[in-house]
């Protein structure tokens, strides 16, 4: 009987994910609207049944594969760049946007979805477009709390957010244009030069902070 229990448990969580890999393929194709439960029956080979067990209807679908890619690319964040022995401040700043592109690049469908579902603006928020929002916030404040640790004493909480506003921003635009046009958008390079452009812009933020601090002892 228990060995009955478990094996039903193993089948139901390969259904899931076998539900979960066809509803990102469908939604990547053919984003928020264009996925219908039938299509991803279809491309799983589960039937519609099997789907609804799982999962109360297609929004809540989207928003367990948001969820599901967005843990694979905290996963590929690793512990958002710790301090390595002997890595300068400026390296750790640098290796973090060329993390950020290989954890994009492993897992883009949160970020393809949940830009798709942001601009979106409806009398009733479906639940994956709550949840990305939710999960962006949690992405911002992580960015946040490494950029202070990193200029720790440097920038003030203001700078810091204005720092991770633009690192976001950054990289929301380096992957739209990459999905506009893979050719054109070399991921590593560009993200490479995004970090080194935004280091230049910490420390010019870093030392204003320091004559303002100079000003106002005088």
């Amino acid at each position: 009987m228990a060995h009955a229990v478990r094996r039903k448990r193993v089948n139901g969580e390969e259904s899931r994910e076998r539900i979960l890999e066809a509803a990102a393929e469908v939604a990547s194709d053919r984003g928020y609207e264009g996925t219908s439960i039938s299509l991803v029956s279809e491309r799983s080979g589960l039937p519609a049944s099997s789907i609804y067990w799982h999962f109360e209807d297609k929004d809540h679908l989207i928003a367990a594969v948001i969820e599901r890619s967005f843990d694979r690319w905290l996963e590929g964040m690793g512990a958002w760049v710790p301090k390595t022995k002997g890595a300068s401040r400026d390296q750790l700043f640098i290796s973090s946007f060329a993390q950020t592109a290989k954890a994009l690049t492993d897992a883009p469908v949160f970020l393809r979805l949940g830009l798709m579902l942001g601009l979106e603006r409806r009398p009733e928020e479906p639940t994956a477009r709550n949840l990305f929002l939710q999960v962006r916030e949690q992405a911002f404040n992580r960015v946040m709390a490494l950029y202070a640790d990193l200029f720790d004493g440097e920038l003030g909480d203001a700078d810091v957010k204005s720092l991770a506003t633009l690192a976001m921003a950054g990289t929301d635009g380096l992957f739209i244009a990459r999905e506009l046009n893979p050719q054109r958008v070399d991921f590593d390079a560009q993200f490479e030069l995004l970090g080194a452009s935004l280091l230049a812009v910490a420390k010019q933020l870093s030392s204003r902070s320091g004559r303002s601090r100079k000003a106002g002892v005088r």
